[in-house]
């Protein structure tokens, strides 16, 4: 009865006071046939105050609403729609009579229905009398559709009822399968006889003759059926099994499984219970324990780097051991294995291993030619903890992701998408792109065109910065965000050096390289491997040099 026009009533009254008076913040689609609306008091610098969440499935084989407490918008594959609703402010909802659609009416004479009509269910944006935007628009017939031919007026008398030959579909066409296959019981229960039974279809045997059971009166039937209207009318929600499915009902049916009186808890606790229904749950937790265990084998690898990061802090650096020794080269006896001197970094004494058949000097250069690959292996060992704590925060995003997941379909095309199924390690950004670190900035770049496209489409983000030399073919770039902090013009140039020298500039004195937000980047169906659309750009000149 999700879609029941008696259940959308009660669920109408429940919105009005929640959302009357809130402003309309956004609307977008970040799955086929789902929409989510934001509704707010204001918008915030970075988020929205005291936000009202409508989530809108429309799918062919399940409609239906529910309202999350909160909702995080994908990074990526995110469509806004209803733009011109933003900021307006919404002036009441409005169920209309005896038909399964309700509206948000909005200032300027927009109303946005919500059409739950089995597999035609749809958005339809109105402006006055007349559609302006669908949500679904392969439902062209909704594009007819008139804002006052909505309400739907039915004669629902005692004569109309006796006109229709006792039958109560025809004049309650709002009832729908459940309230029917209820009526049908009380209508067999109220026989004649006073014998109860457990379906319309049930029969009583006499000998080897089998007659149809009894059932009321036609004026039986119709008191039955005003005890069922008033029954409607009450704000008891039932979440039942029935007929092998989750059902949310108004009326006793089924297996009980959850009572509720508040119209929104109903429908959020029916949203999820029947999209866990089945293997769903299964699925999503052995997706979840791989991950998991993804996530443990990165911690490991971040904790275990870190201790070699600050054992190596509170060692004695090998350049320091040089300065040492070229500061007191006349104290050094020759052919020494070891010598005492005065470490003038800590104030203290400092034990030196030599190589006796080195000259003083000779043993300081090859303290400073370790100390250049102590260096190397330092910054080789912070350029990999920071993107094995960008391959932690992906993995988290997984779960978080996964964990929302209420349809199965939805969360095998993910799991398949983000190569999710197999315990095999995801290939990092290491593994699939040529890398560097520059003042604590990962920089990634792309090998060909292929490869290109894969960085772009897959691995970067729209706060990341994305850079390409200029009117060449050339690698793409991209600087990977840090929350809250602005690219330092150091880092762009860094890596706008880097796009120069992976292009068919790199020989020449100075290279154009165009730099933009990810977020302004576009891939057209169509384009050619590596080849990209860009909405917005800037231009630096720089001179090619490598990693």
């Amino acid at each position: 009865m999700h879609q029941n026009y008696h259940f959308l009533r009660h669920l109408t009254e429940a919105l009005r006071p929640l959302v009357k008076g809130l402003k309309f913040m956004e609307c977008f689609s970040q799955e086929k046939d789902e929409l989510v609306i934001a509704l707010a008091h204001a918008r915030g610098k970075n988020n929205y105050y005291r936000p009202f969440y409508i989530r809108a499935t429309l799918r062919p084989d399940f409609a239906c609403l529910n309202f999350p407490e909160d909702f995080n918008r994908a990074r990526q594959n995110s469509a806004d729609l209803f733009e011109n609703l933003y900021d307006l402010e919404v002036v009441d909802v409005r169920q209309f009579e005896n038909e399964r659609a309700f509206g948000l009416v909005l200032e300027n004479n927009f109303t946005l229905i919500f059409k739950l009509f089995g597999n035609r269910s749809n958005a339809v944006l109105f402006q006055n009398d007349e559609v302006i935007d669908l949500f679904h628009n392969r439902l062209v017939s909704d594009n007819n559709l008139r804002l006052s031919e909505l309400d739907r007026e039915l004669d629902q008398t005692w004569e109309a009822y006796q006109a229709a030959n006792c039958d109560h579909r025809k004049v309650f066409p709002t009832f729908g399968k459940e309230v029917n296959a209820y009526l049908e019981e009380q209508f067999v229960g109220a026989g004649p006889r006073g014998v109860l039974f457990a379906s319309a279809q049930a029969s009583v045997v006499t000998g080897a003759v089998a007659r149809p059971a009894p059932t009321a009166h036609p004026e039986q039937r119709w008191q039955i059926i005003q005890d069922t209207l008033t029954l409607l009318s009450r704000p008891a929600f039932t979440i039942s099994l029935w007929n092998h499915q989750p059902t949310l009902t108004l009326v006793p049916l089924g297996e009980v499984m959850r009572e509720h009186t508040s119209a929104i808890v109903a429908i959020n606790d029916f949203y999820t219970t029947y999209n866990r229904v089945g293997v769903i749950a299964k699925e999503k937790g052995e997706a979840l324990k791989i991950l998991q265990k993804r996530i443990h084998r990165t911690e490991q690898y971040l904790e275990d780097s870190f201790q070699k990061l600050v054992g190596k802090d509170g060692e004695v650096k090998n350049e320091e051991i040089g300065h040492i020794l070229m500061a007191n080269l006349h104290q050094i006896p020759e052919r020494s294995e070891r010598v005492t001197l005065f470490d003038f970094y800590r104030n203290q004494d400092i034990d030196i291993k030599l190589k006796s058949d080195l000259t003083p000097q000779r043993n300081a250069e090859t303290y400073y030619r370790k100390s250049k690959n102590e260096r190397i292996e330092i910054e080789k060992l912070q350029e990999n903890i920071a993107l094995r704590e960008g391959e932690l925060e992906e993995l988290k995003n997984h779960v978080s992701t996964i964990e929302e997941f209420e349809s199965l379909k939805l969360l095998r095309k993910y799991l398949k998408t983000n190569n999710l199924l197999s315990e095999t390690p995801i290939l990092s950004p290491t593994q699939l792109f040529k890398h560097t670190e520059f003042e604590g900035y990962v920089i990634l770049i792309g090998k060909n065109a292929k490869n290109n496209d894969l960085l772009t489409k897959k691995y970067a983000y729209k706060e990341d910065l994305w850079l390409h030399a200029r009117d060449v073919a050339g690698s793409h770039v991209v600087v990977k965000y840090k929350a809250g902090k602005k690219f330092p013009n150091s880092v762009i140039e860094r890596a706008a050096q880097i796009a120069a020298w992976y292009s068919k500039r790199r020989n020449e004195t100075l290279c154009p390289v165009i730099m933009t937000p990810k977020k302004f980047v576009r891939k057209p169906k169509g384009l050619p491997e590596g080849e990209v659309i860009l909405d917005k750009e800037e231009v630096v000149m720089v001179e090619p040099k490598g990693v």
